[in-house]
């Protein structure tokens, strides 16, 4: 089964029992903090990630590391992923589970690229018309490319809003060369 997929179907079950017992913000909370002590710590990583460490050793550790820390929920999940081999899969499933309660919070991330960086002014027109057209509260991230020339580029999901001089310019140059 393809990375992706398994992920998925781990970040649903966790998903729905933490929405049953609702917890679904401290289980994210909780998840990302565990994602992020392991991605801090090499050693960490070597004693999860390695093959001849037992599940037992493993999990001894993760409860040294994380009790009183974070909820039975999480806990028993990060158990339940030492177990059947799936450690290495966390990441992805933290990253799945946001998007799942992001999506029941009515949120939707998007990624704006300008030429130039935008005022705040900018931001806040650029977040109100975002928030109009989904429907939804967008969670912005904002980067500069200066070789869009001009204008912005907008992502959100698998859409792309494309209002860049320098998409126009090649359109525009695409145009010509048809002409001739």
């Amino acid at each position: 089964m393809l990375k992706g997929a398994v992920a998925q179907r781990y970040a649903q079950a966790l998903y729905d029992l933490a929405e049953a017992q609702g917890l679904v913000d401290q289980v994210e909370q909780e998840l990302r903090a565990v994602d992020q002590v392991i991605a801090d710590s090499r050693e960490f990583q070597k004693v999860l990630y390695h093959p001849r460490i037992t599940a037992q050793e493993k999990k001894d550790v993760l409860k040294n590391i994380f009790s009183g820390k974070i909820s039975p929920v999480t806990e028993n999940f990060l158990f339940l992923l030492v177990d059947r081999h799936r450690e290495a899969f966390l990441s992805d499933i933290v990253a799945h589970y946001s998007s799942l309660a992001d999506r029941a919070r009515n949120i939707v991330k998007a990624e704006v690229t300008s030429a130039i960086e935008l005022t705040k002014e900018e931001k806040k027109k650029l977040g109100e018309v975002l928030n109009k057209i989904t429907r939804k509260k967008v969670q912005t991230a904002y980067s500069v490319d200066p070789a869009l020339i001009g204008g912005v580029v907008v992502r959100i999901g698998d859409r792309v809003i494309d209002g860049s001089l320098r998409t126009r310019l090649a359109t525009l140059r695409e145009h010509l060369r048809q002409i001739s």
